[in-house]
């Protein structure tokens, strides 16, 4: 496997301090996945004939909304340079009702690792690419009356004339960035490919057929006017897909996805069965059964090749506020032996999620009127408050967690970001008196509160 492409060899305490730069406390929940991604590194140590044997430990992570699930899991795909997608277990269907079919997880996933890896491959050729596209464009500027039998090569090989040396230089300064050229390049879309519509519950079917129609029928051209700059960039992208050989990223990518894949299933807990419920979510406990096999493992075909999941770690995250994990089918509970549950976010989180993080909300409304010139700043005390209020409408209406943050950030500022290209040069600090201002009528009035904030 390419070395873009290997996991990085981070150790437990590794990956956890790099998840605290991102997420507010939740320690069971990051010591959990570290584990899990540090096996997988382990298990690639082991000898070969037992490696096949050694299968992941799926992580079920137990929690109200917006306590930090999801970008636990986005995090540590992004630290492993993972194939990642994330669904919503409540958007699949039993085979036989209209709606996506649970295989179409692999084939997402399967797509991605597919994209991280031709990526990685067109940053390979890159530079090739580039002179073969600055070749193309100089034959449309400077058509050269007898052009040279291989492609230009830095440093004096390859036979060009003076006036062509000339405009290459021209271009890489990008002193003709601005200079409109006609050019014949694929439309976008690709082939001429017939429509038609598909029947309920095989839009993927259309999507393999439209697939094979457009490799067997020629891609469209056109002739289009554009800047070079433009020129420049389509070209390159043209030069790079006829140098990557799509076959191997094909291969390549489904190593990667057997691998390496990290799918995290979220709302589980909303096919969670109830004993003696009938109606609408009578597939429930189907899509329980049809998800069975593929975090069990098995093989499935993709439009790149079958690809089997049997080393696919599977992240499954839910509430269970209604149900409990023990009313989803025992097979499927048996497949995520480790349980994590993650803990209601406090005042003193909501202050550190205002605060440490590297993506920190208060960070980021700050950089944005900073575009505009205007500098915001908040006193501590105004951090305290609106975690206090943050703390106090989660308590006394929905729990909705750091989310909550936002809703009431948005408020607080809707203002200043209005007002902002007008404030150009001020200074603007967030207190607790301005946000009482801002907000005193709507905490007074309980309904008003629970619609706006």
């Amino acid at each position: 496997m390419s070395q873009a492409l290997t996991p990085p060899q981070l150790t437990p305490r590794e990956i956890v301090a790099e998840l605290d730069k991102f997420i507010v406390g939740q320690h069971d929940a990051k010591r959990a996945v570290a584990i899990a991604l540090r096996n997988r590194w382990r298990r690639m140590q082991v000898p070969e004939q037992l490696r096949e044997e050694i299968l992941p430990k799926n992580i079920a992570m137990i929690g109200p909304t917006g306590v930090g699930k999801t970008e636990i899991a986005r995090r540590m795909a992004k630290l492993t340079h993972a194939p990642f997608v994330k669904v919503e277990a409540s958007k699949f269907t039993e085979v036989g009702y209209v709606g996506r079919d649970v295989e179409s997880i692999v084939r997402d996933l399967t797509e991605m690792g597919v994209g991280m890896v031709k990526k990685e491959y067109m940053e390979r050729v890159q530079d090739k690419a580039r002179l073969n596209a600055e070749d193309r464009l100089l034959e449309v500027l400077v058509p050269s009356v007898n052009p040279p039998a291989a492609p230009y090569k830095p440093g004096g090989e390859g036979a060009e004339s003076p006036t062509r040396e000339k405009f290459r230089a021209r271009i890489r300064a990008g002193e003709l960035n601005d200079r409109t050229v006609e050019l014949e390049v694929a439309e976008r879309g690709g082939s001429a490919v017939i429509e038609f519509m598909p029947m309920p519950g095989m839009e993927n079917m259309d999507l393999n057929m439209r697939d094979l129609l457009s490799n067997l029928l020629p891609k469209r051209r056109k002739k289009r006017r554009m800047s070079i700059a433009e020129a420049r960039e389509i070209l390159q992208q043209e030069e790079s897909d006829k140098l990557i050989d799509m076959d191997e990223v094909a291969r390549e990518a489904v190593r990667h996805v057997e691998q390496n894949g990290i799918v995290f299933i979220d709302e589980i807990d909303k096919i969670a069965g109830r004993n003696g419920h009938h109606g609408p979510d009578v597939s429930r406990e189907g899509v329980q059964r049809d998800l069975l096999p593929i975090v069990e493992g098995s093989t499935v075909n993709t439009k790149y090749g079958p690809v089997r999941t049997d080393h696919v770690l599977f992240i499954a995250a839910g509430a269970f506020h209604v149900s409990k994990p023990s009313d989803l089918i025992p097979e499927l509970q048996g497949r995520f032996p480790i349980r994590v549950e993650l803990k209601p976010l406090t005042k003193e989180d909501f202050v550190r999620i205002l605060n440490e993080p590297e993506n920190a909300l208060i960070k980021q409304y700050r950089e944005l009127v900073r575009t505009e010139e205007v500098d915001l700043s908040f006193t501590p005390a105004a951090i305290e408050e609106i975690a206090s209020i943050a703390t106090e409408v989660n308590q006394r209406d929905e729990n909705i967690g750091a989310r909550r943050l936002h809703t009431i950030l948005e408020k607080i500022l809707e203002e200043v970001s209005f007002e902002a290209p007008s404030l150009r040069g001020q200074k603007i600090e967030i207190t607790p008196e301005y946000i009482q201002r801002r907000l005193g009528e709507v905490l007074k009035n309980r309904d008003l509160t629970r619609y706006i904030l």
